[in-house]
C-alpha cells in the first residue's frame, strides 16, 4: 500500500512552505550566494525575487518528483535487491530508472557554482529537497546525497587547501583542482562516497588503523580496511588515513591529529580498491553499504598531511545536518501514514484517531515535527551562511570595514551552526525510531504486516541514531561545548542566567516568561553539572600543595576522569537543550508571525513538563553508576599491576 496519496510532497506541506515562502530570510544567502550580483555575464539572477522564484520552482519540481515518481515504488525499492558481482554493484530496474530522471534533472549539481556546469542554487535548497526525497523514501535519499554533496566537498576542499583560482571581483571559480571530478558528478556519470569508519573503530577515530604513506618521489598511497561506506562502490573516495605516529596512548585525543585526507579513485584501471562486501541490512534496501581494502592504492593528499580531521569535520557538518533532514522527511512520512490510517480506521464506534490516547499520539509526533524543521532551517542557514562568509573572506577581496562586519558575521553563524548541529541530529533521529514505532503501533495489527509499509519506516530509521556520529556522541558533544563554555567565560553564564530568571517574572508576554523559565531550568541545570565537575577535580587536589591549586585546577583535565558525571548525564542534557532551543526559535518566529503563536504554546506544553523531570534525574540520580564503575576501573588497574 502507498504511504502517501499527495500529488506534491512540497505543496502539501504548510510549515515547510512557511520556511521557504516567508520564515527564512534569504536576502543574505542570495547575496552571498550570487556574490552581490557581481557578475553580470554569469547567467544568474539579477535580483532576490529572480533567485527566489527559481527555487521555488526546484522545491515544486521536487515535491512532484518525490510524490508521483518515487513514494509509489517504495515498497518496490524495499524489496528489491542490490547485488554485488565481480567487484561491482548493480541497481535494479526502479532504481536505476529513478536516478537517471534525477540525472535528467541536473539535480547533481543543484548547488554547484554555474561556471563547473552547476545551477548555483543555496545548500538550503538541497536540503530542503532532502527532506523532500526522504519522505518518499530515506535510501534513495542516501544514495542521492552522495552525488551533488561530495561535488561540493571537493570545490570546498579545493579552496580551503588554495588550489582554486578565484576571481576576487566577481567570485567566479576560474579553475579548481578537481574539476574533472566535480563535473562527472554533475553530468551523473560517477558519485563520491566518505570513507572513515574502519572495524574495531566506530565512533573512536583516534583508534583509525588505515594508513597514508609517501614514496621517495613524494607519491602517496593508502592502505587498510573501511566498512559500512554508503555508495561505497563511487569512483571517488575522500579517505580518511593515519600518516603520523599516534602519539600518547592514554590520551582519547591523541591520535587525531596524525590523521590525513586523501581523494582515492577507484575505477578499472585501480586493482588496488576492492569492494569486499555489500552489507546486508535491516532497511535502507536501495542503498549499497560497503566494504573496501585499500592496497597501497594511489591516492592524492588533501590539504596538509595532519590535517584530515579538520578536512573530516567539513563533511561530518553537513552529512549530520543531512541526516537532521533526512529523519526529518521519515518522521513526516511515518505521521502522515499514522494519521490517514487512523482517520479511516473505526473503532468502538468512533475512527481510531478520536480517542483521547490516539489524538495525544498524533498531536505530538506533529509537535515533534515542527521542533525538528525549526532547528534543521536554522542549522541549515547558519551553517551555509559561516561557509560563504569564509569564502568571501578568502576569496572574494573582502576589505577594510566591510572585512570587519564579514568576520563578525562569520562568528555568529559558526557559533550557532555549531550549537545546533549536535542537537538536531541527535533528536531529529531519536525521534524517527519514535515516529517509526508509532506508526506500526498505530496500525494494529496491520503495521506488524509488510503490506501497509509501516514496519518499513522504523527499519529504516533504525540507523538514523547511528551513523555520521551516534546519538551518543553528539550528547557528549553537546555537553562539552555547554560547560567549555561556562569554564571559559562563567561571569557571562551568570549573566545570561540571571536575565532569564529576570525575564521569567517581568516580561509582559506569558508566552516569553514561560520560555524563560525553561531557560532557567537548563541554566540551573548546567549549574549544577558544572559544581559537580569542579567539585570533583577539586577532590584531586587533596595530596597537591595549595600553591599548585590554580595551575592544577585549570590545566590538565582528564575527560575520562574529571567529567564522568556530567558524561554520565550528557544525553538528558542534551535534551534539555534542544527543548529549550526549539522553544527560543518558536518564541521568535511568533514575534515575526502572530500565526506561529499556537505552535510554541503547544511545544511548551510538553517540553516544561520534560525538563523538570530531566533537572531531576540529573540532580538526583547517578552515584550508584559512577561507584559501580570506579570498583570496575581500580580492579581492573590492580590486575594490570
Amino acid at each position: 500500500m502507498s504511504s502517501e496519496q499527495s500529488n506534491n510532497f512540497y505543496k502539501d506541506n504548510a510549515d515547510l512552505r512557511w520556511y521557504a515562502e516567508r520564515g527564512i530570510d534569504w536576502s543574505e544567502i542570495v547575496r552571498l550566494t550570487e556574490r552581490d550580483f557581481a557578475d553580470k555575464d554569469d547567467e544568474g539572477h539579477g535580483s532576490l525575487e529572480e533567485a527566489l522564484e527559481f527555487y521555488g520552482e526546484i522545491a515544486n519540481m521536487l515535491g512532484e518528483l518525490t510524490a508521483k515518481r518515487i513514494a509509489p515504488f517504495a515498497h518496490e525499492i524495499d524489496s528489491q535487491e542490490i547485488e554485488l558481482k565481480d567487484d561491482e554493484v548493480t541497481f535494479p530496474p526502479r532504481l536505476e530508472t529513478l536516478f537517471r530522471e534525477i540525472k535528467d534533472l541536473d539535480l547533481h549539481g543543484l548547488c554547484v557554482p554555474r561556471e563547473l556546469g552547476g545551477m548555483n542554487a543555496p545548500m538550503l535548497v538541497y536540503f530542503i529537497g532532502c527532506e523532500l526525497i526522504a519522505r518518499a523514501e530515506v535510501s534513495v535519499m542516501s544514495h542521492h546525497g552522495f552525488h551533488g554533496g561530495m561535488a561540493m566537498a571537493a570545490l570546498i576542499f579545493s579552496l580551503t587547501e588554495g588550489t582554486s583560482e578565484v576571481d576576487p571581483l566577481t567570485g567566479r571559480v576560474k579553475e579548481t583542482r578537481f574539476r574533472k571530478m566535480i563535473e562527472e558528478i554533475i553530468a551523473g556519470e560517477a558519485w563520491g562516497a566518505m570513507d572513515i569508519t574502519e572495524p574495531n573503530a566506530g565512533s573512536d577515530m583516534a583508534a583509525l588503523r588505515s594508513v597514508g604513506e609517501q614514496d621517495e618521489d613524494g607519491n602517496w598511497f593508502v592502505s587498510g580496511e573501511k566498512i559500512f561506506i554508503t555508495s561505497g562502490h563511487a569512483k571517488y573516495h575522500f579517505v580518511i588515513a593515519r600518516t603520523e605516529e599516534k602519539g600518547d596512548a592514554d590520551d582519547p585525543l591523541a591520535g587525531l591529529g596524525g590523521l590525513s585526507m586523501f581523494l582515492v579513485e577507484r575505477d578499472a584501471a585501480n586493482e588496488r580498491v576492492q569492494l569486499t562486501r555489500l552489507e546486508e541490512k535491516i532497511g535502507h534496501h536501495g542503498s549499497a553499504t560497503c566494504g573496501l581494502v585499500y592496497d597501497r592504492a594511489p591516492a592524492q593528499l588533501i590539504g596538509k598531511r595532519g590535517e584530515g580531521f579538520r578536512y573530516m569535520l567539513v563533511l561530518m557538518n553537513n552529512a549530520r545536518l543531512g541526516v537532521g533532514f533526512e529523519s526529518l522527511g521519515l518522521c513526516e512520512a511515518a505521521y502522515r501514514m499514522a494519521k490517514r490510517y487512523t482517520a479511516e480506521r473505526p473503532s468502538m464506534g468512533k475512527t481510531v484517531d478520536r480517542h483521547e490516547m490516539i489524538a495525544d499520539y498524533l498531536d505530538e509526533m506533529e509537535a515533534d515535527i515542527v521542533g525538528i524543521r525549526a532547528l534543521a532551517m536554522n542549522g541549515a542557514v547558519h551553517e551555509e551562511l559561516a561557509q560563504k562568509y569564509k569564502l568571501a573572506l578568502d576569496h572574494y577581496g573582502v576589505n577594510g570595514s566591510e572585512r570587519s562586519r564579514y568576520q563578525r558575521r562569520l562568528r555568529t553563524h559558526k557559533a550557532m551552526a555549531r550549537r545546533i548541529t549536535p542537537l538536531l541530529k541527535y533528536f531529529s533521529a531519536e525521534k524517527a525510531v519514535e515516529h517509526g514505532r508509532r506508526a506500526i503501533q498505530l496500525h494494529g495489527g496491520n503495521g506488524y504486516t509488510t503490506e501497509y509499509g509501516a514496519e518499513k519506516l522504523l527499519r529504516d530509521a533504525l540507523v538514523m541514531p547511528i551513523y555520521e556520529g551516534t546519538s551518543q556522541i553528539q550528547s557528549l558533544m553537546a555537553m562539552k561545548d555547554t560547560l567549555g563554555s561556562i569554564m571559559k567565560n562563567p561571569q557571562r553564564f551568570l549573566k545570561e542566567s540571571a536575565q532569564a530568571n529576570w525575564r521569567s517574572l517581568s516580561s509582559r508576554d506569558p508566552l516569553e516568561r514561560r520560555v524563560a523559565k525553561l531557560q532557567s531550568v537548563s541554566y540551573a541545570t548546567q549549574q549544577h553539572l558544572i559544581m559537580r565537575t569542579a567539585g570533583d577535580k577539586m577532590k584531586g587536589l587533596r595530596d597537591v600543595k595549595v600553591s599548585a591549586w590554580t595551575e592544577r585546577f585549570f590545566k590538565n583535565w582528564d575527560p575520562k576522569r574529571d567529567f564522568a558525571f556530567a558524561m554520565l548525564h550528557a544525553e538528558r542534557l542534551t535534551k534539555i537543550l534542544t527543548d529549550v532551543l526549539v522553544a527560543e526559535l518558536l518564541l521568535e518566529q511568533q514575534k515575526r508571525d502572530p500565526a506561529r503563536r499556537p505552535l510554541l504554546e503547544r511545544h511548551l506544553e510538553r517540553a516544561e513538563v520534560r525538563c523538570r523531570f530531566w533537572h531531576d534525574e540529573i540532580t538526583t540520580t547517578g552515584e550508584r553508576i559512577l561507584r559501580k564503575l570506579e570498583r570496575l576501573q581500580n580492579a581492573q588497574e590492580e590486575a594490570a599491576e
